[in-house]
């Protein structure tokens, strides 16, 4: 596995430059961020609000809860220190996250979870892909040493893509700048790691 210089330019980054006009990826900055999209969200100041937006968040959070999950088995069980550094970045970025996408909804009326029938509820086409399932949880969990290493990454470029794939699916058809904007926050940031991390697999 390479030992590339990790890209420190996650999705939480993003955020922060676009909502607190600030790049630093320190944990503060994120918590800036977090209190910068609160505020908004308090002035409704945002746009309208569609069934699609609502759907991103609820799927989401979720998806992003599940990231933390991997990057909490990595810091503790990973042998590779820019897998562990990777770990850090991404909590970093998505934790953050999770806390404006819970404000969003909360702000918004709406259920935090989407019910399980889906049939009266437009979700604009979105879906959760790249969320693994209870098995391939277990499977990480059970790896050690490069075999892990080795299995989390694959695992994460794979979660990653999914979350590019459902912000890509919102910003087309969202009309809210917030939402918009955490969008290509997740679209920019995880591409950058996507990108740090196949080049960690490459032989």
């Amino acid at each position: 596995m390479k030992s590339p210089t990790l890209v420190l330019a996650g999705s939480g980054v993003a955020l922060a430059v676009l909502l607190a006009g600030c790049g630093n990826t320190h944990a503060s900055s994120a918590e800036d961020s977090v209190r910068s999209v609160a505020s908004a969200a308090d002035e409704q100041s945002a746009g309208a609000v569609s069934n699609a937006d609502i759907s991103f968040a609820q799927l989401m959070i979720p998806h992003h809860q599940q990231a933390v999950e991997m990057a909490d088995l990595a810091l503790a069980r990973a042998t590779s220190p820019e897998v562990r550094e990777l770990a850090v970045q991404i909590k970093a970025a998505q934790d953050p996250e999770i806390e404006v996408m819970t404000g969003w909804l909360q702000a918004w009326g709406a259920p935090m979870t989407m019910d399980d029938d889906h049939g009266s509820h437009d979700m604009g086409g979105l879906t959760m892909s790249g969320m693994m399932t209870d098995e391939d949880m277990q499977s990480l969990a059970d790896a050690t040493g490069a075999e892990f290493d080795q299995k989390w990454l694959a695992m994460m470029i794979a979660h990653h893509k999914g979350a590019i794939d459902m912000a890509e699916a919102v910003r087309v058809g969202s009309g809210n700048a917030d939402v918009t904007a955490l969008a290509e926050a997740v679209i920019s940031g995880q591409s950058a790691e996507i990108e740090a991390m196949q080049e960690m697999l490459a032989p």
